[in-house]
């Protein structure tokens, strides 16, 4: 199998893939892509491709729809980064309640003077800050990262407002029962001190910050956004920074209007860049482009739903892609039926507009067979997995 990497990949994740795997520099004979920022939307895959896998969190540089309905797979990695994401994060608070910038800016500055301490001295009060223990930080989000976050400003003194509408089980087990929860936005950061972003960037959250939900937030408040920055509403928030109802924004996502705003701190999209982090990213992606081709599992899919069925005991396993639409499993089951082979076993789940089955059979699949699955209406693709 041939995978091609759209953007350098930490050799530590290639080095998962096994020897039944190569690395291909054309993608037009690639079976599978990794990728990292590379935009993809302009792009046109090959028939050959069957995945994609984002080595990260985000994916708004893939177009779902468009490689949904071509078959193809795309994964992410949730939360192999989300360690590195919390450590900056930290870094964001201190570096906005104390003026370290500013201070390093001004040693900069003055480096010729030969009296450099005593003067040091006298300058430094303008750089003085504040404390973080025990003010109030509001989490939006509360993912793999935003649990993180909150259990690490507990951990800092901090008292921990947590949002998400959405939070899944798995998520709440992990969050420390110290965390005042709550599913409204507004009550999460009318007291806050700090209001810190780590919601996926999508339809439903783009703006979320708003003019409304910024004119609610405490007189002097700290606004850290290291979710993307179409989650705030920049333009509504640089008069509140020019006036100081907002005293700082941190943010990880330069653009021309965000660079251009007053009382800000601007990364060049550090959230992510650690060794650690793009190590662990690479290998969570290999590992899930190996189980979907050697398996037909499905796990970490942003436009397909996890589907499972283990390691295939029987003597073929095929996997179908198929609108979610009454009729087409009646019609995908009738084919083997009308084959005279047996389905041993069939995991079937759907997500959305598609659904997707493995199914195990008592025969050895064939070509033949993928002929047939893919004459159905309704059926999007079928593979031969065993």
């Amino acid at each position: 199998m041939k995978v091609n990497c759209l953007n350098k990949i930490s050799k530590v994740g290639l080095s998962t893939l096994s020897s039944k795997y190569e690395i291909t520099e054309d993608i037009n004979e690639a079976d599978a892509v990794l990728v990292r920022s590379a935009v993809m939307h302009d792009m046109e895959l090959p028939q050959s491709v069957l995945a994609v896998a984002r080595a990260g969190a985000g994916v708004n540089n893939i177009p779902l729809d468009k490689y949904a309905e071509k078959g193809v797979v795309v994964f992410n990695t949730p939360g192999a980064n989300a360690n590195a994401v919390k450590e900056i994060v930290i870094s964001a608070l201190l570096l906005s309640s104390r003026d370290i910038i500013g201070g390093n800016e001004w040693i900069k500055a003055n480096a010729t003077d030969e009296n450099i301490a005593k003067t040091a001295e006298k300058a430094k009060s303008q750089f003085a800050g504040t404390e973080i223990k025990g003010k109030t930080i509001a989490v939006i989000g509360l993912g793999a990262i935003g649990v993180l976050v909150a259990n690490a400003c507990l951990n800092l003194g901090m008292i921990v407002i947590g949002y998400d509408p959405y939070l899944s089980q798995i998520n709440a087990l992990h969050l420390d029962r110290h965390v005042t929860y709550t599913p409204n936005l507004e009550e999460a950061i009318i007291g806050a001190d700090y209001v810190t972003i780590h919601v996926p960037a999508m339809d439903a959250t783009k703006k979320m910050i708003n003019k409304s939900i910024i004119s609610k937030m405490k007189q002097g408040a700290v606004l850290l956004n290291f979710s993307r920055d179409v989650i705030v509403d920049e333009e509504a928030l640089k008069p509140a920074l020019e006036s100081g109802d907002v005293r700082k924004y941190v943010s990880d996502f330069a653009n021309p209007f965000s660079v251009n705003m007053p009382n800000t701190i601007i990364l060049p999209h550090l959230g992510a860049s650690t060794e650690e982090a793009e190590d662990n990213c690479a290998v969570m992606a290999c590992e899930e482009i190996m189980d979907y081709i050697e398996n037909g599992n499905i796990k970490n899919s942003v436009n397909y739903p996890a589907c499972d069925a283990g390691i295939c005991k029987a003597d073929g396993r095929i996997s179908v892609i198929h609108k979610n639409v009454a009729g087409v499993i009646n019609k995908i089951s009738d084919t083997f039926a009308q084959k005279s082979i047996n389905i041993s076993n069939m995991v079937s789940k759907a997500k959305g507009d598609y659904a997707y089955m493995l199914l195990d059979i008592d025969a050895t699949s064939n070509a033949a067979i993928i002929d047939e699955l893919s004459k159905i209406d309704g059926v999007v693709r079928a593979r031969i997995v065993k």
